[in-house]
Order: structure tokens, then sequence, then C-alpha cells
């Protein structure tokens, strides 16, 4: 079996357990370097995603707690897609991919990870992006350490 070395991940496998309440509720009132928070808006912001589909997966939130996307008012709704696009334009600017995926998983069946925050799911593409190791291995392979990436996008973003 060959190995693949991803420190970041024993780290946040080990912190997992520890903590307690919504991963987004701390974001929104915590560091952003320890947070992954690539970008502040005035009713949502964006992070970047702890387990990506690919390099530059973003995660934009509502601030507040307890809403998906039917629950958005018109200001949270306006903002959520806004920073979106905003991320669009970012990580265009530093990775170049061919194309994007942008959605909300809404309830465990249709793959929501986190329940009672909702989120928009912002993931770059690129041509081969799937490849053996996910298919075959069912290993994903991000060659970028999460904090060179917060830093990019954040760079990019002003």
């Amino acid at each position: 079996m060959e190995r693949l070395w991803a420190p970041w991940r024993l780290e946040y496998v080990q912190s997992a357990d520890e903590q307690d309440g919504c991963i987004f509720c701390r974001a929104a009132e915590g560091d952003d370097a320890e947070h992954l928070v690539v970008r502040r808006g005035e009713r949502a912001f964006v992070l970047l995603n702890r387990f990506p589909y690919s390099s530059g997966h973003l995660l934009v939130a509502p601030y507040r707690h307890g809403v998906d996307f039917a629950e958005l008012d018109d200001a949270e709704a306006l903002e959520v897609h806004r920073l979106g696009a905003q991320g669009l334009a970012a990580l265009t600017a530093v990775y170049r991919p061919e194309g994007f995926n942008l959605g909300w998983n809404l309830g465990r069946i249709a793959g929501a990870g986190i329940l009672d925050h909702g989120h928009l799911h912002v993931v770059p593409r690129w041509g081969g992006d799937t490849n053996f190791m996910p298919v075959l291995g069912d290993v994903k392979v991000i060659p970028e350490h999460l904090d060179a990436t917060r830093e990019r996008l954040a760079a990019a973003w002003a």
C-alpha cells in the first residue's frame, strides 16, 4: 500500500472530537487564519472546506445559525450569492480552473455533513481531475496546504 503525507488531516481529526458546536459559528466568531476564513461580509462569510473536493474548495455561509437555503432572508441570499460570485473570480485568478460546481447539500441523504447551518459549496474543477486515486484508491490528493490556499485566495480577493 502506498502512503500519502497529509499532516493537516491528523491535526484536524484529533481536534474534531474536542470541539463542540457548529463549525460555521466558531469560524464566524474566531480567528480568520485558524478557521480558514478567506473573506467576510456583513451577513455571510467565506471559508475553505477542511475536507476539500479540490484545491480552493470554498464554503459560503450566512452568519445566522440554523438556516438553510429556503430560510435565507433576501439580504442573506444576495450576499451569499455575491460572495460566491467573488469566490469564482478569486479562484479563477489564482488557480485558473476550467469549470466550477456550485451547490447546496440539503439533508444527509443529499450529502450534507453539517445539517443545521446551511452553506454554499464553490468547487473549482479541471479536466481530468477525477483520476485513479479517488476512483480506485478512495483517496483524494490535494497538492497545496490549506493555510497557503487561504492566503492566496484572500490576497486575490483584495
